[in-house]
């Protein structure tokens, strides 16, 4: 007797899984870019130091 017991929906969980790459893959570049940035001003965003090369800018 193979009754099924779940049924899944392709399309559904491929949706799923893309908008779930597509956020990994924005909230890393955004990590990478904010690293980018502090190194490029010497400072993490808001902060004030003599070192501070320049501002960021809010996104």
């Amino acid at each position: 007797m193979s009754e099924k017991i779940v049924q899944l929906n392709e399309e559904v969980i491929k949706g799923q899984l893309k908008e779930l790459v597509r956020g990994s893959v924005e909230e890393t570049l955004n990590e990478l870019l904010e690293a980018e940035a502090e190194k490029l001003t010497q400072a993490a965003r808001y902060e004030r130091n003599e070192q501070r090369q320049g501002y960021q800018g809010v996104h």
